[in-house]
């Protein structure tokens, strides 16, 4: 993960209007070690420095881990995509990542340690903008009102990701045998929440000028650890940029990961209340994460109101 990640075919959010085609990106690839390579017009930069788990089923550098990574990549993005796009892509993140469970054993206290494993090597690819692009992609606004849009199309995100969650669930109950899948659904649904709500910390530190040092990886574990711990990173804070996590640390980002897969259980509701259930509750986590990480940034640095 690093600022300014060039993407391909990636709509602006859906508060963008009147945006130049032809605007100027500035964002640049993952895992760079200057934070300031800008990578080719065709297609995302893929020298992400991710971590490799062939005894999990997670290995970020083959197929499954690329495809894994490239659907959450898709799925994390604001924007209006097609409701019938979205169900397609959760159905094959939701059946790759049940590969991955089936080749790494996973079952039991294994699968939340093959569940953070799965996010770690996810985690470096999550695009990140940086602020003069988030600025053009909110309708140039700046400071404590970007910041605020930047809040309402993240909860509009993962309120979407549990509302479609619910909907695939509802739609499962007619064929009883489908539900089998539904562990991996929930999974699929929790890291993508998870994505979307680490890319909106590390953006809340561009749109607050906290630079976070260190490469693309370190970078990525620094704001992976910060949505474990539902606050913003202090970069002054001893252990901030290791490079490897510690026990400690995984273990903290395994509790958050499965508090959050915990919550999605309510998408399996009968009918659509589960939909409506798994909707209104990542809605109002995200909404308290980006009130709770803006209150610690602004103890580095207060922003003024910005322009609306």
């Amino acid at each position: 993960m690093t600022s300014e990640n060039r993407q391909r075919d990636v709509a602006p959010d859906d508060s963008t209007v009147g945006e130049s085609d032809g605007a100027p990106d500035h964002r640049t690839g993952p895992g760079d070690e200057a934070g300031r390579e800008v990578p080719p017009k065709d297609g995302p930069d893929r020298r992400t420095t991710t971590q490799s788990h062939p005894d999990h089923g997670v290995d970020a550098d083959d197929d499954s881990g690329r495809e894994v990574a490239e659907i959450v990549g898709r799925l994390a993005e604001p924007g209006d995509m097609d409701a019938a796009e979205r169900r397609r892509l959760l159905g094959r993140l939701t059946r790759s990542l049940a590969r991955g469970a089936k080749r790494a054993k996973a079952s039991g206290e294994n699968r939340g340690r093959w569940l953070t494993d799965v996010f770690m090597a996810v985690a470096p690819r999550i695009p990140i903008r940086d602020l003069q692009t988030l600025s053009e992609h909110h309708r140039g606004l700046t400071s404590e009102a970007l910041a605020d849009d930047l809040v309402r199309v993240a909860t509009k995100g993962t309120m979407t990701v549990g509302a479609i969650g619910g909907a695939v669930a509802a739609a499962e109950f007619a064929a009883p045998p489908l539900l089998l899948s539904a562990p991996a659904q929930l999974v699929a649904e929790t890291i993508v929440v998870a994505a979307i709500e680490v890319k909106l910390i590390a953006e809340l530190h561009e749109v607050y000028g906290i630079q976070v040092p260190g490469t693309g990886s370190q970078r990525a574990m620094a704001f992976a650890m910060a949505w474990s711990k539902q606050r913003g990173v202090d970069p002054m804070a001893p252990g901030t940029m290791t490079v490897a996590l510690g026990t400690a640390a995984k273990t903290a980002l395994r509790n958050r990961l499965m508090r959050t897969l915990g919550r999605h259980l309510t998408t399996f509701g009968p009918f659509l209340t589960g939909a409506v259930a798994g909707g209104l509750l990542n809605r109002a986590a995200t909404k308290k994460l980006g009130e709770i990480v803006r209150a610690d940034l602004r103890v580095h640095r207060a922003l003024p109101p910005g322009k609306s």
